[in-house]
């Protein structure tokens, strides 16, 4: 049973009749190793460079495991494996290729209780989050693109996919498991072999990703999987031998990806920053919103691309959505993220915690109005309080930067003229969000957003089937979808 808090009348003035939860801690057995060797060629292998590094759980700064840190040979050696596989894995039917990207989605489902916690230990990440999104959604991609393996000429009518060849790939640490998924699974429908690198902060589910392919039986060579920091995930895009690099990440990265590509024959996809505006018009259901908004900014404790970290508000309903997005985060609960209580997690890293505090207080010192849920944080861990922040003009550092963690922007705006304009004031263009009762203001906007994904009176909706992808520094390229398909293949 739920325990009540001691009696305070300070407090039960400010914060209403608040509850506190006894710990519900997910106990599964993540099977985490503590130590990880590269996957290259279908085995796990030592690093020719005989470094590893440690991962650090930010739920309480605890050692998870030792991972191995590639170098210039072992990402040749991957690339190697990967080019050696690819004649006949291009040629295997595309039946048979789908038997094996639908083996790897039921496995990934039967082992998903224990992806969930070890992607929870590793990342951060609530387990409500890590079980209910992240493992379905890496086997739904799976299972799509099984689907898709064998109908590839049905895609193009008159035209015929063929696979480029090797895929570099790399992927952030907010997602790590399902942004896996996303590459791996349409590059392998496709008739591609991979090589790909998870971020250095959360290595573990790539890892054991690993052991999930040998289980499928995947040919040794069609998915190498290599570990470590910014030079390994440099010696791949470097790399003579891959016809394709796809990242997903920082925009600072991804330009400096487009400058080292320049010139070559590399095909190239790019998913980036985002500062997506959530806008919310009088007319919107303002309790439904309300519930989109904390959703758009606090999922995943705002490690997310298109999370709507602006969000513009009409101004006659400014002050009801602002006091009633208080009163809704003084509700929402902060800790451990194994807890099943749990709404806000650990933020992935020190690093990141620190950019958030700095860009938190730049906001303070360009005079906008803070407000932080009143919350114990655990004392050990990367831990950073629901914020918001309210009185923001469109020349605040913080409606500018993406500052990827749980803090919200809040403009005003009076007609939707002005809304299109200051949602497109960012150099970003990946999502947005409007919340109106007119369809044909929802369709009026959506065409007038510069921005890759528009949801309407929802937000974080996602389905393999439909693609993702953004404008401007937010990149370009699409993931899922039959577009996500096309940009692992040539037409001929």
């Amino acid at each position: 049973m739920p325990a009540k808090r001691p009696n305070n009348p300070a407090r039960e003035l400010l914060f209403g009749d608040l509850w506190e939860f006894d710990p519900a801690p997910e106990t599964a057995d993540p099977n985490i190793a503590p130590r990880y060797q590269l996957f290259i060629n279908g085995k796990f292998t030592a690093p020719k460079s005989k470094k590893y590094f440690d991962s650090i759980s930010p739920r309480n700064e605890a050692k998870v495991s030792e991972i191995a840190h590639a170098g210039d040979s072992d990402v040749n050696a991957a690339f190697e494996a990967a080019t050696a596989a690819f004649p006949k894995w291009s040629k295997t039917p595309g039946a048979e290729r789908g038997k094996y990207l639908y083996r790897i989605a039921r496995l990934l489902q039967d082992r998903a209780r224990e992806f969930a916690v070890a992607e929870t230990i590793d990342g951060g990440k609530p387990i409500r989050e890590s079980r209910d999104f992240d493992l379905p959604m890496s086997a739904a991609h799976f299972f799509y693109h099984a689907g898709w393996a064998d109908k590839l000429d049905c895609a193009m009518p008159g035209r015929r996919l063929e696979p480029l060849g090797v895929a570099g790939q790399i992927i952030p640490w907010n997602f790590p498991l399902l942004m896996m998924a996303w590459k791996i699974a349409p590059a392998l429908a496709t008739g591609n072999t991979v090589v790909i690198k998870p971020a250095e902060t959360t290595s573990v589910t790539a890892m054991k990703f690993a052991s999930i392919l040998q289980d499928a039986a995947l040919p040794p060579g069609v998915v190498n999987i290599v570990t470590g920091a910014r030079e390994t995930g440099a010696a791949i895009v470097g790399h003579p031998a891959a016809a394709k690099i796809a990242f997903t990440g920082s925009t600072a990265v991804g330009k400096w990806i487009q400058r080292e590509l320049a010139g070559s024959d590399k095909r190239l996809t790019l998913e980036l920053g985002g500062k997506a505006a959530n806008i919310v018009f009088e007319d919107a259901p303002i309790d439904q919103a309300v519930e989109g908004i904390v959703n758009g900014i606090f999922f995943n404790q705002g490690h997310v691309c298109c999370a709507g970290a602006r969000l513009l508000v009409q101004e006659s309903i400014a002050s009801e959505i602002l006091h009633k997005l208080k009163l809704r985060m003084r509700h929402l609960r902060v800790g451990d993220p194994l807890d099943k209580n749990t709404d806000i997690g650990a933020i992935n890293s020190l690093a990141q915690l620190q950019k958030i505090r700095d860009l938190v207080q730049g906001g303070i010192r360009q005079g906008a109005e803070i407000f932080q849920t009143e919350c114990r944080l655990p004392k050990k861990g990367f831990y950073f309080a629901p914020t918001l922040f309210s009185g923001v003009s469109s020349s605040h550092r913080i409606a500018q930067e993406e500052i990827f963690g749980p803090v919200l922007s809040i403009l005003t705006f009076r007609t939707p003229e002005e809304a299109i304009e200051k949602a497109n004031n960012t150099p970003y263009g990946l999502s947005a969000g409007v919340w109106t009762d007119k369809g044909s203001r929802i369709l009026k906007m959506s065409a007038e957003l510069k921005a890759g994904v528009v949801w309407a009176n929802t937000y974080n909706k996602f389905d393999p089937a439909s693609p993702f992808g953004g404008f401007k520094e937010s990149g370009f390229g699409r993931e899922g979808g039959k577009q996500g398909l096309l940009d692992y293949a040539k037409l001929a």
